[in-house]
């Protein structure tokens, strides 16, 4: 009898390991002691929220398709506020300037607030992998960031919308831990 149940354990571990693999991976995070999650809603809830892509996603396929494709999945996985995501840049540059930038493949060296000042640099790619860089900024400096990836086929891959709706809660933490400090509290 043992002996079953530690087959069936055995068993049951080895048939999760597909599920493990196929799921995103989100990297290390870095916050900002600006940021704000109560800043971000209220900056973005019932508006449009720039999304800018850098970078190829799926070589071989035209960039206005990855677009094209990604946007959905961002919207089905937007964090709490009724923001809609858009690549479109508002007509005047507005002040604060918060918005989101994903750099495909992007070079090992690269950092967020260079992300934010419109800085980007890539290198190559890995066939079969969805792999970017998130970084959220206000104005030219980030307020948070970080890599996430997952294996994809294409930019209508299921395995990506997994992806952003794991990246969201990361990149728009709402953890009362990351609150600025405010007279002598302390994170």
């Amino acid at each position: 009898m043992r002996l079953r149940n530690k087959l069936a354990a055995i068993l049951l571990g080895l048939a999760a390991i597909p599920a493990a693999a196929a799921a995103a991976v989100i990297g290390g995070v870095y916050y900002a002691p600006q940021y704000d999650y109560r800043e971000f809603f209220a900056a973005t809830d019932g508006r449009n929220f720039q999304v800018t892509l850098a970078g190829t996603a799926f070589p071989g396929v035209e960039p206005s398709t990855v677009a094209r494709d990604l946007l959905p999945m961002m919207q089905a996985a937007k964090p709490r506020p009724a923001l809609t995501f858009t690549y479109d840049a508002p007509v005047e540059r507005p002040r604060p300037d918060y918005r989101l930038v994903l750099v495909f493949d992007p070079a090992l060296d690269l950092n967020a607030d260079t992300v934010c000042r419109g800085e980007t640099r890539f290198r190559p790619g890995s066939p079969g992998v969805f792999y970017l860089f998130a970084v959220y900024c206000r104005n030219d400096m980030s307020m948070s960031q970080t890599t996430a990836w997952t294996p994809a086929t294409g930019p209508n891959d299921p395995r990506i919308a997994a992806l952003f709706r794991e990246l969201f809660m990361v990149v728009f933490s709402d953890s009362p831990a990351l609150r600025p400090q405010q007279g002598k509290d302390r994170r």
